[in-house]
């Protein structure tokens, strides 16, 4: 009961906590959402994803991405508040008053024990529906051609510069049309993706393709990877500009691949996304492995914050930051054996009993090691010897 009771002390370190901790997930964030949107709008500009999901998409993003950002912050926001206090002689102060190095775990329980089960919250259940709602949005739009840029009545640019496409009327959908025209031009001899490939275009052979239908539909093969336009009586005309060698047919059925769909929604990643129930049902090695990561989330974000105590602690005199450098990379070593053991555990090369406590527990006790550590007083260093006055 005298723990639930807080002191003026306990408060005080709980709000420096609380706004250090605020402002490491803001910055993280804004970089998080930075990378973000840079990334939907290289795959936009491919034709990867539709440009009206951007703003969905990146939010979607950012709750998934908060079960790693949320323990890197706190890690971070525990160094720089307590740092802080180490180095303006406050930890002193406090020492000096009867407080401890394990007084200092109250206040951290203060934010650690609602974060995890935050943490917890968001990594078992917000996260994965914000995945699957991801998913659906973009396999949805990629389904319909109104979504994905196609009006009717205008010649619109195919995505990835494929070409360009007309069609006159379309269903309320998207996914069937009449009366379609497309168009496209390639240069012989070179791929789109290699640097010099625009200089090379200028003076290569280039191919043009224009394809009719009567009418037509959009559909996705039986794994729901790739798009397809399936034309329905039409013609095709296709040769090399400035050649007299064209070539004319004449089809009841032509089936034209598109730009792959956005790649997010592949087999492991629909597995990944799953709901807990049924990770905590299924024999699948993915989904076996989702729930163990899933399960890295709040427990990191213990294990995080106990071992930020101990690394916090510094001399008035040290530089600023030096102690978030040590921070840095002791997060970068812990996230990485956590990612081996999520490829070795997919692999099956490693039990799932064992899962990923084998990164967790020593952790845990390298925490505890120096936590325990920086209680202890230096020990008094042996008197020197003064030598005699007279003597030889």
């Amino acid at each position: 009961m005298r723990f639930l009771t807080l002191r003026i002390i306990d408060r005080y370190l709980a709000r420096e906590l609380l706004v250090s901790f605020v402002a490491a997930t803001a910055i993280l964030l804004l970089v998080s959402i930075g990378g973000t949107v840079a990334d939907l709008l290289n795959k936009i500009a491919r034709g990867r994803i539709p440009a009206e999901l951007l703003f969905s998409l990146i939010g979607l993003r950012t709750v998934d991405a908060l079960t790693l950002l949320a323990p890197l912050a706190v890690f971070i926001g525990v160094q720089i508040a307590y740092g802080r206090l180490y180095r303006e002689s406050e930890m002193a102060v406090f020492a000096a008053s009867g407080l401890p190095v394990t007084g200092l775990l109250r206040p951290l329980a203060l934010l650690a024990v609602p974060l995890a089960a935050v943490m917890a919250l968001i990594s078992f259940w917000l996260a994965p529906a914000a995945v699957r709602l991801s998913q659906n949005l973009v396999l949805q739009a990629n389904r319909s051609l109104i979504i994905a840029g196609l009006e009717p009545g205008k010649f619109v640019e195919l995505p990835n510069g494929d070409g360009m496409m007309y069609v006159e009327s379309m269903s309320p959908d998207g996914t069937q049309f009449k009366k379609m025209f497309v168009a496209s031009e390639r240069a012989l001899g070179i791929d789109k993706n290699t640097p010099d490939a625009r200089a090379k275009a200028t003076t290569a052979p280039v191919r043009i393709n224009v394809i009719t239908a009567a009418d037509g539909e959009l559909y996705h093969d039986v794994n729901g990877a790739e798009r397809y336009l399936g034309l329905n009586n039409g013609f095709r005309v296709e040769g090399i500009i400035g050649q007299d060698n064209y070539r004319l047919l004449r089809y009841a059925r032509n089936d034209v691949k598109l730009t792959d769909s956005e790649p997010d929604a592949s087999a492991d990643a629909v597995k990944r996304a799953a709901p807990t129930a049924d990770l905590l049902r299924s024999e699948d090695l993915v989904q076996r492995t989702e729930l163990h990561w899933r399960l890295a989330a709040p427990i990191s974000t213990l294990v995080l914050i106990l071992l930020a105590l101990p690394l916090s602690k510094s001399s008035p005199r040290q530089p600023r930051y030096a102690g978030l450098i040590i921070a840095g990379l002791s997060w970068a070593i812990y996230y990485a054996f956590m990612n081996i053991a999520r490829n070795q555990l997919v692999s099956g090369k490693l039990s799932f009993a064992l899962g990923m406590w084998w990164v967790h527990v020593p952790v845990l006790l390298i925490a505890l090691y120096l936590l325990w550590r920086s209680q202890q007083l230096p020990r008094p260093k042996p008197a020197r010897a003064m030598p005699v006055a007279g003597a030889a």
